[in-house]
């Protein structure tokens, strides 16, 4: 094995990269060659370093995580060991302990992350490019919900492993029970503090605690709308712009409900009317 294993560090927030970085100068194995602070630079990274290790931050605006393990196959770059650095419920990450690919959840904690570099160290002993492949496969497949198998037969023939998929439903947690909503039945969102109100269309609200930031990038953008800092509209639900004595623009929803569009996003409400 290298001596040091050259490593990048890819996170948007300031804080958590600065915190990253720390953590890893207690590894004398670990060579950190480069931060970024967005996926467009992770991959220049790869180009221009070409690092054997990659912290990369799964929620990202414009070209998350997965995007940049899209844009690497794309471009043919050589692939390196992934550990993703994720805000992602434990829910959703339980049964997500692999070897050699791994992930550590934000807020990072000391103990995870050295489990997490115990299990690099020990795959670069053993390294074998099928096994690397399958292990990538196996995280994405959790992240995702897509079956390992197809995304390894992605990875064999060289084509991206990132399909532009987006989730058919939404599992939201409330009082010990997860409830499976899906897409297609949400009418709109709408933020109340940390929390955002899923509302669908047989009537029930759901109350699911994300940002509506990171919700917006989970949606489907040829289904959804952001119309307001606070509000995303499915745009199968939109009956009618109206613009108000004020100057000001609604929109009003099949359902009866009346929606706010901020001038900020008014144009892009526009849009789906021109489509």
């Amino acid at each position: 094995m290298k001596s040091n294993l050259k490593v990048v560090v890819v996170d948007d927030e300031p804080l958590a990269r600065k915190g990253m970085l720390m953590r890893l100068g207690q590894f004398p194995d670990l060579e950190v060659v480069a931060e970024c602070a967005n996926g467009a630079e992770a991959v220049q990274a790869v180009i221009d370093f070409a690092p054997d290790v990659m912290f990369l931050d799964v929620e990202m605006p414009v070209l998350d995580g997965f995007g940049v393990l899209k844009s690497l196959q794309q471009q043919q770059l050589p692939m390196p060991y992934i550990i993703f650095v994720t805000a992602f419920d434990h829910y959703a990450l339980n049964a997500f302990d692999v070897n050699a690919v791994d992930y550590v959840l934000k807020p990072v904690e000391s103990n995870r992350l050295q489990a997490a570099v115990d299990k690099l160290m020990k795959a670069f002993e053993a390294r074998d490019d099928h096994k690397h492949k399958g292990q990538l496969a196996e995280v994405v497949a959790k992240l995702t919900g897509e079956h390992a198998d197809n995304i390894l037969q992605r990875l064999d023939d060289e084509s991206p492993v990132m399909h532009d998929k987006y989730p058919d439903a939404i599992s939201i947690k409330d009082s010990g029970e997860i409830t499976r909503v899906l897409v297609a039945n949400i009418d709109w969102v709408d933020a109340a503090g940390d929390y955002m109100c899923i509302h669908t269309n047989d009537g029930q609200t759901h109350i699911l605690r994300r940002t509506m930031k990171e919700l917006e990038h989970e949606l489907d953008p040829r289904l959804f709308v952001r119309v307001h800092r606070s509000a995303i509209v499915n745009v199968n639900t939109i009956a009618k712009l109206q613009m108000l004595s004020n100057g000001e623009h609604q929109l009003m929803l099949t359902n009866g409900q009346s929606v706010k569009v901020s001038r900020s996003y008014k144009d892009r409400v526009k849009t789906v009317f021109s489509a």
